[in-house]
């Protein structure tokens, strides 16, 4: 059984928001579940469980990075969650990007160690299609722009190669951000959907760094998560 998230089998909805940040899982819990329960605050990885319009959903932190990601979504299967949805931030890579923006990732070029360690052979982590389309569907229907496209996950935030931004830009890379590919190859694996949403927080391409207000990123998140509840609730048809 999960030694980091403290719960028990049925305590956690089928269908699960991943903020990275523990207190935006609280407020994601405090603004948009109702009856949410606090399920987990094991090492301050606050975990909820309440109802979107009606429908079971929870939200669980990972924290940063694919090493600690994997530690909660491999525990979330244990639990028996089978749709797992990333609600993050992410650098934007693309020269026409606006801090603020929507992007729905396709796949995440493996930038880290972790992918290796379960796949130890050329990998592409790859979204659940039914995610991403209900995704797309969702953003329409909320009259949300949105980007959709490959990603990477970085290993590191602060990164020595100053010139790898441009590089992964030239290769039509959207974003960047540190844990969507092992989310996406534990969802394989183990045979549970996983999709990625994010919000641009900052613009590292041009030579230039910019980043968004609190309240524009909160404004942003707000849009995001709308989406990803709407994704994860919505009836199976595709």
């Amino acid at each position: 059984m999960p030694i980091h998230i403290r719960a028990e089998p049925g305590e956690y909805a089928e269908a699960c928001l991943l903020p990275g940040d523990p207190l935006r899982a609280e407020y994601i819990a405090g603004t948009y579940l109702d009856n949410a329960v606090q399920r987990n605050s094991e090492r301050g990885m606050l975990g909820y469980t309440g109802e979107f319009e009606g429908k079971p959903v929870s939200v669980q932190a990972t924290g940063m990075g694919c090493p600690s990601a994997a530690i909660v979504i491999e525990e979330l299967v244990m639990l028996g969650v089978k749709k797992l949805m990333r609600v993050g931030t992410c650098g934007g890579l693309q020269p026409h990007h606006q801090l603020g923006d929507l992007i729905v990732a396709l796949t995440s070029v493996p930038q880290d160690r972790t992918v290796f360690t379960y796949v130890k052979e050329p990998h592409c982590p790859t979204a659940d299609w039914e995610l991403i389309h209900g995704a797309v569907h969702a953003a329409k229907e909320l009259n949300q722009p949105m980007h959709v496209g490959p990603i990477v996950s970085s290993d590191v935030f602060y990164n020595p190669d100053g010139g790898q931004y441009q590089r992964w830009s030239d290769r039509g890379i959207l974003a960047v951000e540190m844990e969507a590919s092992i989310l996406f190859t534990l969802g394989a694996l183990r045979k549970v959907q996983a999709g990625c949403l994010l919000t641009v927080s900052d613009i590292v391409v041009e030579g230039e760094f910019k980043r968004i207000s609190d309240d524009e990123l909160r404004a942003a998140v707000d849009r995001m998560t709308r989406v990803a509840l709407h994704t994860v609730t919505a009836d199976a048809k595709h």
